[in-house]
């Protein structure tokens, strides 16, 4: 008889806020991601989104619904009137353009987001200027975690 279980992947169970700043991966100037689970059949992903500066931090779109929830700080989005701070919940539509910005009056934050699907940044037109993903979260991680002296393959935990 096989078990009801078999073939699922373990569970993810680690500390979300790292005690050990090499696990923040940079993405850009002020910009880090903390990886929490990198779904390589759905494409899903969750991390920590950690920005150190004010100013834009990128404009995009998704092709599916991401789902935020602020720990620490704030940011908003240009196109919109709201802010989302500390225990704010952010649900973004699919397909909206939207900028997301730090204010001045803000040193750190620290979002956790749930994406299914692409990232894609856009230009001030709306045109399509880069683009991220599961796999290409995974390669920045092996990169960042290779060169750190965590290895590159720690990535591997939170792959499924």
């Amino acid at each position: 008889m096989i078990p009801v279980s078999a073939g699922v992947p373990a569970e993810i169970a680690v500390q979300a806020v790292p005690d050990d700043d090499r696990l923040w991966v940079q993405q850009a100037p002020g910009v880090w991601f903390r990886p929490l689970m990198l779904n390589t059949v759905t494409g899903q992903w969750c991390n920590l989104l950690k920005v150190t500066r004010a100013g834009i931090v990128s404009r995009h779109r998704h092709p599916s619904a991401v789902f935020g929830y602020v720990l620490k700080g704030k940011w908003q989005y240009d196109e919109h009137g709201w802010v989302a701070d500390t225990g704010s919940f952010v649900y973004e539509p699919p397909g909206e353009i939207h900028t997301l910005r730090v204010p001045e009056d803000c040193t750190e934050m620290i979002t956790f987001f749930n994406i299914s699907g692409a990232m894609i940044y856009v230009d001030e037109a709306g045109n399509q200027i880069g683009y991220e993903d599961t796999f290409t979260k995974i390669q920045l991680c092996r990169d960042h975690y290779g060169a750190n002296g965590l290895g590159a393959d720690y990535v591997d935990q939170f792959i499924r």
